[in-house]
């Protein structure tokens, strides 16, 4: 097989050159001969908008100070504000932003919300930190971001390490400084401060949603498969359980400590039951401990990733034995891996439309919040499958006319949709 290779780091602004910033470009470039823009849309588009860091010094409970890097980035205003998580993480870079900003204007896009992409969030080891200096830390770099953020300006939602209490300090530290609420500053909030039912398993039931609508046009029900889940957190556990209320047999699952086997199928009550007491999957009794790279390379028909990026890669494609890969996270296959499994003919559902429950509850969150009229968890997951059935449907429609991967597809139908608003509207001056 021919090497792939990656735009040259000196295309490509020293300030967020990362692997995981590259594969994005890389995606991007695969998918521009397919895609129909001018020359001067696909300029603008292989770089972020805006970038920003910020220093947040916080107060220790030991009465030392510490300060923290920080970052927002954002990719595209052409369709509306810019939507995104906020990760906690060592991990956390301008690089890995920009990356995951990119890879959420497509999915914007794909699925018709009026937004960009965003991403942000603070390099620090979050299970260091007491939920106190969790506070100081938020509310301050909220506040830091104050001039960038804003309902119409840009939206953070959950990401890595952070939830409902996180986006309820940031909505409380931006209303204070504007002297009113604005609930529609966040998503992923709680329903007390304007939070929408569905929100919290969107990402994980999206997954299932469209992995559904994957294996009847493969011509299998889901109903009747073996599912393999890699990651038992906020994605992964939701996913594992939709599949299961389905009639799919869960047979593994994987979280940091490592991975648990059992050939018939989980129980999934009883291993929620035990990682509820012991916050990890490690020491289960009643299935077989495996590892997280011997999980991703059991026999199924469908494999759900819902941990982190670069999970399957040029070393262990090869291996793969599942029939579908769900991307519920961003990122988990890399380039070199895309081909091969393309080649072998596993079909790969894309993470910029497998995972976008997550952004589409949180749009419905907003327009909820603008409107302050909220809908209910029946309206809610109607209108979701709605929004992912009619984006997968376009999605495999171009993949079979074009003869493109639904990775291909998914993009290039992104990348259109935002060529067209600039084309509309032109560059400024």
């Amino acid at each position: 097989m021919a090497r792939i290779e990656h735009p040259a780091a000196t295309e490509t602004p020293l300030e967020w050159d990362t692997p995981l910033f590259r594969t994005a470009r890389t995606q991007f470039e695969q998918a521009l001969p397919h895609a129909d823009v001018s020359p001067v849309v696909a300029a603008r588009l292989r770089h972020p908008e805006r970038a920003v860091m910020v220093s947040i010094p916080i107060s220790r409970d030991d009465g030392t100070v510490e300060v923290f890097p920080g970052y927002r980035v954002q990719h595209s205003t052409v369709l509306g504000p810019t939507k995104g998580g906020m990760r906690y993480d060592p991990e956390v870079t301008l690089g890995e932003c920009a990356a995951l900003a990119t890879w959420m204007t497509w999915k914007c896009a794909l699925l018709r919300l009026p937004y960009g992409g965003a991403k942000g969030g603070i390099r620090c080891h979050p299970k260091e930190l007491s939920e106190d200096e969790l506070e100081r830390l938020t509310r301050r770099f909220t506040v830091e971001l104050v001039s960038v953020i804003g309902p119409q300006e840009d939206i953070p939602a959950p990401d890595m390490a952070t939830n409902e209490q996180t986006m309820a300090w940031m909505m409380d530290t931006y209303s204070m400084q504007v002297g009113h609420a604005v609930p529609e500053i966040v998503t992923g909030k709680p329903i007390s401060v304007g939070g929408s039912v569905l929100r919290h398993e969107a990402t994980g039931a999206g997954v299932v949603m469209v992995a559904d609508r994957a294996c009847r046009q493969l011509g299998f029900r889901l109903s009747e498969s073996r599912c393999v889940v890699q990651g038992f957190g906020n994605v992964g556990g939701i996913a594992a359980q939709e599949l299961a209320e389905r009639g799919a047999a869960v047979t593994a699952v994987s979280d940091v400590s490592g991975g648990i086997y059992r050939a018939g199928g989980l129980d999934l009550q009883s291993v929620r039951e035990w990682v509820a007491v012991n916050s990890a999957l490690a020491g289960y009794p009643h299935a077989t401990p495996i590892t997280n790279a011997e999980l991703l390379e059991l026999p199924c028909d469908v494999l759900v990733l819902a941990a982190r990026e670069d999970q399957i890669t040029e070393e262990n494609a090869g291996r793969i034995a599942a029939r579908v890969i769900a991307e519920g996270a961003n990122g988990p296959t890399s380039i070199e891996a895309d081909a091969i499994l393309a080649e072998r003919g596993v079909v790969v559902l894309p993470d910029v439309l497998t995972n976008a429950g997550g952004v589409t509850v949180s749009y419905f969150e907003w327009v909820q919040d603008l409107g302050r009229f909220f809908w209910t968890r029946e309206e809610t997951r109607a209108r979701l499958a709605e929004k992912l059935g009619d984006a997968f449907d376009r999605v495999w429609e171009l993949a079979d006319d074009r003869l493109l991967t639904l990775r291909g597809a998914a993009l290039v139908t992104g990348i259109r949709e935002v060529a067209g608003a600039i084309e509309a509207r032109g560059l400024f001056p």
